[in-house]
């Protein structure tokens, strides 16, 4: 998704920091600046990469054998506590 970039950031990092910004643009052939937001959404993802991310995780889950439905609901009501 392509997004209007509308603020300006700068940021002071150390030598070795911005080499491996370098190194890791002219790789990829993109600007260092590709390489700082690409960094940003990994490390800080919005909340719809959250949530994809957690999808993907549960849809990517090993299947477990659950039992009935009775049972499963005899089972829940136990560990509630039984009668309420």
């Amino acid at each position: 998704m392509l997004m209007l970039k509308s603020h300006r950031l700068q940021v002071l990092v150390d030598d070795e920091q911005f080499r491996r910004l370098e190194v890791a643009a002219a790789r990829r052939k993109v600007p260092v600046a590709v390489i700082v937001r690409e960094a940003l959404d990994e490390k800080l993802p919005s909340l719809h990469g959250r949530r994809r991310a957690a999808a993907e995780r549960i849809l990517s889950a090993e299947l477990m054998d659950v039992g009935d439905p009775e049972e499963l609901c005899a089972e829940l009501e136990a560990m509630r506590g039984g009668d309420r």
